[in-house]
């Protein structure tokens, strides 16, 4: 049987129990492709489940991983989207017990994979997927958000928050967002952002009242930060607001539920997973047509081959858990053959 090397763990814990072997190459059941993989994307919950933070139904060898670009290589019975040659990306892989992306192959149900733009690389395909439609389900699906709204997220420059500033913009939105140094200022202005608050430096909540007192309240408060603040962020919602929830899983906050219900306002908690095949697919299509015309362009902050895949996910976790600041956009892992 044909062999391929895939990153794996047999055991959860630290970024150290990642290991590069050897596993038979995956055969596509009726409804699969068989994608090559050229490039995958670390994501926070890849390194949850490889963590034990977040109990998963794990094979005995576990692949993470759950985005993916590449080239279709096979196709099992019964699919009717894709052939052999096609370049694809997607996401949802690494999860209910199936294995995930780090690997040379990764066999995946035709329903959730998209074709990827001719114009589009595969590095940038893998780096938007996840976050990607992540930020489309929560802003469109969830928040409907419309032209005009003005739109908060934390963390503009981040996976998902840069996402919410290209899509809300592009949507005809003002953005407001934030950001850790001039630096990363600069990368979401360029984004498409309004008005982007330097946290490191400035006080959050003055400058959004100084900000909101121009643009109006906001109607779609997009919430990434892991420890949210419903005090801070209710009084600056407009009537009918939006606040969106997608991050915190320990967090217990305090809830003002008086400012809360007098302006009619809207708390909407989310996982991208949780969503339809069907819903996945319509937001990536619209993903696809911005990514072609270049309304979006998912960053790509740092690169490695699987053999660093412990390095990767330290990186991610020293960022997501613990705030670092090293990193602006997303850690890309390719093959050892690419």
């Amino acid at each position: 049987m044909t062999q391929m090397q895939a990153v794996f763990f047999s055991e959860t814990g630290t970024p150290d129990v990642l290991q590069l072997g050897e596993f038979p190459r995956p055969v596509p059941q009726a409804g699969e492709v068989l994608v090559e993989v050229a490039a995958v994307s670390v994501n926070p919950i890849d390194t949850y489940i490889r963590s034990g933070a977040v109990a998963a139904e794990l094979p005995p060898r576990a692949i993470p991983g759950c985005d993916l670009a590449g080239t279709v290589v096979a196709v099992g019975e019964a699919v009717t989207e894709f052939q052999i040659g096609d370049r694809v990306w997607g996401s949802n892989q690494g999860l209910a017990g199936r294995q995930g992306t780090f690997a040379e192959f990764c066999s995946v149900a035709e329903q959730w994979l998209y074709p990827v733009p001719e114009e589009v690389d595969f590095e940038l395909a893998a780096a938007g997927a996840l976050t990607g439609i992540t930020a489309h389900l929560g802003l469109f699906l969830h928040a409907g958000l419309r032209s005009g709204e003005v739109v908060f997220v934390n963390g503009g420059s981040g996976g998902v928050g840069s996402a919410v500033v290209q899509l809300a913009k592009a949507a005809g939105a003002t953005v407001i967002t934030t950001a850790g140094s001039a630096e990363k200022a600069s990368l979401c202005l360029a984004a498409g952002a309004d008005h982007v608050i330097q946290y490191r430096s400035e006080d959050v909540s003055s400058r959004l009242a100084e900000i909101t007192a121009r643009t109006g309240l906001i109607h779609v408060w997009f919430e990434t930060l892991r420890n949210p603040s419903p005090a801070q962020s209710i009084p600056l919602l407009a009537k009918r607001g939006r606040l969106v929830l997608m991050a915190g899983r320990d967090a217990r906050p305090e809830f003002p539920v008086g400012p809360f219900y007098v302006k009619d306002l809207r708390l909407i908690g989310f996982a991208m997973f949780n969503a339809s095949a069907e819903e996945q697919r319509q937001t990536a299509a619209e993903l696809n047509r911005l990514l072609a015309t270049g309304a979006w362009k998912p960053g790509i902050g740092a690169r490695f081959p699987f053999s660093q895949a412990a390095a990767a996910h330290r990186l991610q976790e020293e960022n997501t858990l613990h705030n670092a600041g090293t990193l602006t956009g997303k850690i890309i892992l390719t093959p050892q053959s690419r």
